[in-house]
């Protein structure tokens, strides 16, 4: 592993060097407190340092409290190099934010296992970071198609219509549903539905622009909150959404497959998400009850001028 050492004595240093490189270690070194600071601040700082109490420009112990200061994810993990013997002085390292100490002269024994030790407990750590990293997706995401699950979808919703209100601009949702999905899953199986679903949250991910959120309702049905100055009209963006899913084959494990999609599109500067939401649902019905296949807009948006819905066959 990467290990900082920071040790104003050059034959400390090098001894250190010496046998922590024996060892297999990449030893990275700094003369003073600050450049070992500098270092240890870097995006890819090494998690493990050994750092001297008494060093010039800023002392070990300095070093240490200004690190633990800084909140991280993953905190490096410091061993403080001392000839301070004094009880209070070990103490004082501790409380300080250091997680063990050693004794000048060193015995390199004591060195390897006490860096041992501290390589378990990093390695312990990223497992802990990585395992936290994947259960935040997977809490926030849908399984199936890897789009934001509803409830993550719908408090992006709440922070656009928040961001809305204070910028004085629109928040825009498309609610998109497949059209006749059920009559897919009837004759071709649930797994063919299965990835018909997966490859339309590709077709709307690939659509959108690159500030827009896709999400997944739940079965058929996905969420596009889309961001947009106060008098932008919507339609062209959820018409070529609707475009992109007509022209598109989605490849299956039983062949490919064409859909075809409605989308209810409301907009607002000032609505309370959940009513926002209801005025698009109704817009999607009138999607559906005019034949389906249409982007259909409710009249909450007052930029968008006539007609109120959009068809074109699939090709």
């Amino acid at each position: 592993m990467r290990i900082l050492i920071a040790e104003d004595d050059l034959t400390s240093r090098r001894m250190l060097a010496a046998v922590l490189g024996k060892s297999g270690h990449e030893i990275i070194v700094a003369v003073n407190g600050v450049e070992a600071l500098a270092i240890l601040e870097q995006p890819d700082a090494p998690k493990l340092a050994i750092l001297d109490w008494v060093m010039p420009e800023m002392d070990g112990l300095e070093v240490v409290r200004r690190i633990r200061s800084q909140q991280s994810p993953q905190p490096p993990y410091l061993i403080m190099l001392t000839s301070k013997g004094e009880k209070t002085d070990i103490i004082a390292g501790l409380d300080a934010g250091a997680d063990d100490y050693l004794s000048k002269p060193f015995d390199a024994g004591e060195l390897r296992a006490r860096v041992e030790v501290g390589r378990r407990i990093v390695d312990l750590q990223a497992a802990l970071f990585e395992s936290r990293e994947i259960l935040a997706h997977q809490a926030s995401h849908d399984a199936l198609t890897g789009l934001l699950n509803r409830r993550a979808i719908l408090e992006r919703l709440h922070a656009e219509c928040a961001r809305a209100v204070r910028l004085g601009s629109q928040v825009v949702v498309g609610i998109c549903d497949v059209d006749h999905f059920k009559s897919v899953n009837d004759t071709h199986g649930h797994q063919v539905g299965d990835d018909v679903l997966i490859g339309l949250a590709q077709v709307l991910l690939q659509g959108v622009r690159p500030y827009d959120v896709v999400g997944r309702m739940g079965g058929e049905e996905f969420l596009v909150v889309a961001p947009m100055d106060a008098c932008t009209n919507p339609l062209p963006l959820f018409q070529r959404l609707r475009n992109r899913i007509a022209s598109h084959a989605f490849g299956t494990r039983g062949g490919q497959l064409r859909v075809t999609a409605s989308i209810g599109v409301a907009c607002a500067r000032e609505m309370q998400p959940e009513n926002l939401l209801a005025t698009a649902d109704r817009a999607l019905y009138q999607a559906k009850d005019q034949g389906r296949n249409r982007v259909a807009l409710a009249d909450t948006c007052p930029c968008a001028s006539p007609p109120r819905s959009i068809w074109s066959k699939p090709k």
